[in-house]
């Protein structure tokens, strides 16, 4: 078959486990989880880490993390110290923007070989001093979360995110009941995936030392899957209004992570087939089209439904031409009001879990949706996947894939 030379195609998409907040993975920072992950995907990919010629890397609570995250990503994962890095930071949609813009770059002609992705460590966000720069004159002062302030906080209206998941919650006529079941779904869809080895192609093992002349632990699942307790999820207080619906349980943990992916032009693609790097018979994945949108602060939640729309109008599809999408589940109320608004069947959504039940790293998610959906076609024989994912600030992200036979 021929390819376009300017067409981009991901050649390689994985992801570390997610490790719960202060988990299996607390101990790594945002840098050594994201080196962990381009390592992976160039171990997968067709082509060498000296064949790079672009990263894009999402990171959001980037305080203490040193200068240009990606940069250091890169440099660490043997890439070579003449190849630019990016560091993209759109809140929840920083991994999925870095992809895009990586797919930019290919389809100007600037680049034929790229990497892209996300890493967060929110376990190891800092607290932040405001006047000690300048000392405290006099009386009581605090320290500020980073991840609070810079991820978890909406900066016009300055409320939690949860506040914007509830108000999705009146605008939809979503139930308590509606939101825990759909947690429960992604969890035992999680589960099934995880106990049948679907993430097994996705999933890069971390080594994490253990101190005292004790081996390495080898962490190869997501920490918080087979927390799954139904009676204690339908039981818990609301998070964020106390006369709300929306809980810790029926919204995404707290994680560490990270997910890097390969992406080549489809000159590079006939070249590394020409040659034999890429064997006939193998499944590529054809980005198609991007889209972000923007909508009122408070409407972050229902973004993608606008963005999946431009995405899939650029690629010359509808909503009915997918066969498989991921949304990341921030909440569960934002799955469930984008399938609603969409008119996407519960089947073809998030069929291995969300990110209720395998954690949501803020600047690693939008590349795990994108990942994951790989892995969903893959196992499914499928041709058209789309994955979108909100961001705070009234945003989302959207792209769309096709998986293709050489």
């Amino acid at each position: 078959m021929s390819f376009a030379d300017r067409d981009v195609y991901i050649v390689a998409a994985v992801r570390t486990p997610i490790g719960g907040y202060n988990g299996s993975l607390a101990s790594l920072n945002a840098i050594d989880l994201g080196k962990i992950a381009v390592q992976g995907a160039l171990a997968k990919a067709p082509v060498a880490a000296a064949d790079v010629e672009e990263v894009y890397f999402g990171n959001v609570v980037s305080a203490g993390n040193g200068q240009n995250p990606a940069r250091q990503v890169a440099v660490h994962s043997g890439i070579p110290n003449t190849v630019p890095a990016t560091s993209v930071n759109k809140v929840c949609a920083s991994g999925m923007k870095a992809v895009a813009l990586a797919a930019q770059a290919i389809r100007l002609g600037d680049t034929h070989v790229a990497v892209a992705g996300g890493t967060e460590s929110m376990s190891s966000a800092p607290h932040l001093f405001p006047k000690a720069r300048f000392g405290v004159k006099y009386g009581h002062t605090e320290l500020l979360d980073a991840l609070v302030v810079d991820g978890l906080t909406d900066a016009f209206g300055k409320y939690s995110m949860g506040i914007a998941a509830e108000a999705t919650v009146k605008d939809y006529a979503l139930t308590r009941a509606d939101q825990d079941d759909h947690a429960i779904a992604s969890y035992t869809r999680a589960q099934e995936a995880t106990k049948a080895g679907r993430f097994s192609a996705e999933i890069v093992p971390v080594e994490v030392a253990q101190g005292r002349g004790k081996p390495p632990k080898v962490v190869t699942a997501d920490d918080e899957v087979a927390n799954l307790n139904p009676d204690k999820l339908r039981a818990l207080r609301p998070s964020f209004d106390p006369q709300g619906s929306v809980t810790a349980a029926n919204s995404s943990p707290l994680s560490d992570g990270a997910s890097a992916i390969v992406l080549v032009s489809g000159a590079k693609l006939a070249q590394l087939v020409k040659e034999g790097k890429v064997a006939k018979g193998t499944a590529v994945f054809k980005l198609l089209a991007s889209a972000d949108a923007e909508q009122e602060p408070i409407k972050f939640t229902t973004t993608p439904a606008v963005a999946v729309p431009k995405a899939l109008t650029k690629a010359g599809l509808k909503v009915s031409d997918v066969d498989f999408f991921e949304l990341n589940e921030a909440f569960s109320c934002v799955a469930l009001a984008n399938s609603k608004i969409l008119g996407i069947k519960a089947d073809q959504v998030n069929v291995f879990g969300g990110a209720v039940a395998m954690g949501h790293p803020l600047g690693c998610s939008g590349a795990r949706i994108i990942t994951t959906l790989t892995s969903v076609l893959n196992h499914h024989q499928a041709k058209i996947g789309c994955a979108g994912i909100c961001n705070g600030g009234g945003g989302a992200s959207a792209c769309v894939i096709e998986r293709v036979v050489v």
